[in-house]
C-alpha cells in the first residue's frame, strides 16, 4: 500500500520511481533527465508544470513543494554555462528553498500512457496502439493512430476546443482523415517522416517555413497547435501518477504561454 499523505517520501525513492516508468537511459537528449537540481531529502509535496521558468518555481514555492517536476528543465546542450540573469534567478529561488527540481524530456514524450503524445492523443479520440508499427521518426518518438474518419475541419474543431487555442491549417478543410500522426512539441522536422508513414495529417506543436509547402505538394495536412498547449498533459499526468503511488500531494500549475 502507498504511504500515508502525510508521511514524507525520500527524494531517491522518487527518482527510481520515475527513472523506472520513463527510462531515461534509452534516449539520446538534449539535456540531462532526472535530477537537476538537488534541494531537500524528503518529500511530502509535488509541484508539476511544463517549464522549469521563474513563473513556475515562485507559484511551485508558494504552493510549498518539496519538488518540482517539469518537462522543459533548466539544462540544454549547448548553453555556455554562465550562471547569470534569468539562470541565476531561477537557480537562486530553488537553492534559497531547498526546493528539487526533477526534469524529463524525450522520455516524457515518448511513453505510451503517461507520455505528451498519449495524453494528447487520448483528448482528441485518437486511437495509439502501443507497438514498434505506431512508431515513427527518430527514436520512436513520432506516434501513429486512427480516429473515427471525419473532415480535417472536424479534427481542427477538436485540438481548437480541446486545447483552448487556434491552431494554425495547412491541408483542405473537406478532406476526410484518419491517420494520425502525431508529435507534440517542436517536431515539425518530423513531418517528411510522418508523411512517409502514410499519414493524412500530421499534428504537433510548431511549424516553420518548409512545412507549408510540404503539406500543400504532398496532399497530407498539418496542425501546429502550440508547442506549450501540445505538452501540457504529459507531465500533469505523470506527476499525478507518481504522487498516486507514493502518496504525495500533487498539483499541476500551467504557467500560460503563447509559443
Amino acid at each position: 500500500m502507498p504511504p500515508s499523505p502525510s508521511q514524507p517520501v525520500d527524494r531517491s525513492r522518487l527518482l527510481s520511481e520515475l527513472d523506472g516508468l520513463l527510462q531515461p537511459q534509452l534516449f539520446h537528449d538534449y539535456g540531462p533527465n532526472g535530477l537537476q537540481v538537488e534541494g531537500r531529502s524528503s518529500i511530502r509535496t509535488l509541484v508539476s508544470g511544463v517549464t522549469a521558468s521563474l513563473a513556475l518555481i515562485d507559484a511551485a514555492i508558494e504552493a510549498g513543494a518539496d519538488a518540482i517536476l517539469v518537462h522543459h528543465g533548466l539544462f540544454w546542450r549547448g548553453q555556455e554555462g554562465r550562471v547569470t540573469g534569468w539562470m541565476r534567478q531561477r537557480l537562486g529561488r530553488l537553492l534559497t528553498h531547498d526546493v528539487n527540481l526533477l526534469a524529463y524530456h524525450l522520455p516524457l514524450d515518448a511513453h505510451p500512457t503517461l507520455g505528451n503524445n498519449a495524453q494528447l492523443a487520448l483528448r482528441l479520440s485518437i486511437r495509439m496502439p502501443d507497438a514498434p508499427s505506431a512508431r515513427f521518426g527518430d527514436q520512436g518518438l513520432g506516434f501513429l493512430g486512427d480516429r473515427e474518419p471525419g473532415t480535417l475541419a472536424q479534427l481542427v474543431q477538436d485540438v481548437q476546443t480541446g486545447l483552448s487555442r487556434p491552431a494554425i491549417v495547412i491541408g483542405d478543410p473537406d478532406r476526410r482523415v484518419c491517420r494520425v500522426a502525431l508529435c507534440t512539441g517542436g517536431a515539425q522536422g518530423y513531418f517528411e517522416a510522418a508523411i512517409a508513414a502514410g499519414a493524412d495529417v500530421f499534428i504537433t506543436g510548431e511549424i516553420s517555413e518548409p512545412q507549408a509547402h510540404y503539406a500543400r505538394e504532398s496532399g497530407v495536412a498539418y496542425i501546429a497547435c502550440g508547442h506549450h498547449a501540445s505538452e501540457r498533459y504529459g507531465v500533469a499526468a505523470l506527476g499525478g501518477h507518481v504522487a498516486g503511488m507514493l502518496g504525495l500531494e500533487h498539483r499541476f500549475i500551467d504557467i500560460d504561454n503563447p509559443a
